[in-house]
């Protein structure tokens, strides 16, 4: 996930700015020399670490898109929702599990690193604080045969959406998810929380001229979107 979807500004000095970071761990060997299988080995090595710890958290970002059926099309780093107030205990539990963490110049997230990729502990997503409630959302998916808690199709939209701004706009980052996951998603609940900025609501007419979702006046929106359902997407098989 890239900064900006994560988050455009900070949020007032808490716990994690006072939580100690003990620095780098021993290394605990080489991941596989492929990125993508790299990237969710260390996905799996975490959410286990994050389990055991029996605090609440949610997998986020390219890898949550994955996890519901997109195409590998991982950035830099596996991305992770946590609740500011529990920052401590979740540090603490994957610097025992080996994981080295440290502070970032943002502090809305906590860094890591686990052989070679990089690890991010968001506590805000898009300028939101993580909440329970979002959390409570996630669904439970398997993750390259480990079963975690992902964000829902619908709050990796809305974290999409709510992150468009001028310097960054990237509907072809967008559009695949919009396409595979349309009938996951509340487009209701995206329509009335989004209708009112100018690139969300460029990117839903987008969707309505290609057919994507139905145009929002239409008075048998939900018959189409029905319809629309049924149809016949293309949409690449999910790799693993």
């Amino acid at each position: 996930m890239s900064h900006s979807a994560k988050n455009l500004s900070a949020p007032p000095e808490g716990d994690v700015a006072r939580s100690g970071l003990r620095g780098p761990a021993q290394s605990d060997g080489p991941l596989p020399h492929d990125h993508t299988q790299a990237i969710l080995e260390t996905t799996k090595r975490v959410a286990a670490l994050l389990k055991a710890s029996g605090q609440p958290f949610a997998l986020a970002g390219s890898v949550a898109a994955f996890a519901h059926g997109l195409p590998p099309r991982f950035q830099h780093d596996t991305d992770f929702c946590v609740i500011r107030e529990d920052a401590e205990t979740v540090i603490n539990a994957l610097e025992e599990g080996g994981i080295s963490m440290r502070r970032a110049p943002e502090d809305w997230l906590v860094k890591g690193r686990s052989g070679g990729e990089e690890i991010d502990l968001i506590f805000e997503l898009a300028r939101r604080p993580v909440s329970r409630e979002l959390i409570d959302r996630a669904v439970v998916l398997p993750v390259d045969s480990v079963w975690m808690p992902v964000l829902s199709p619908t709050d990796l939209m809305d974290s999409r959406l709510a992150a468009l701004c001028e310097h960054y706009c990237d509907f072809g980052d967008l559009l695949p998810m919009a396409r595979m996951l349309r009938e996951q998603i509340d487009w209701d609940r995206m329509f009335r929380d989004h209708q009112d900025a100018p690139l969300a609501d460029a990117f839903f007419y987008l969707l309505e001229r290609l057919r994507v979702i139905a145009p929002r006046d239409d008075p048998d929106r939900m018959n189409r979107m029905n319809g629309m359902n049924g149809m016949d997407v293309m949409s690449p098989a999910r790799a693993r």
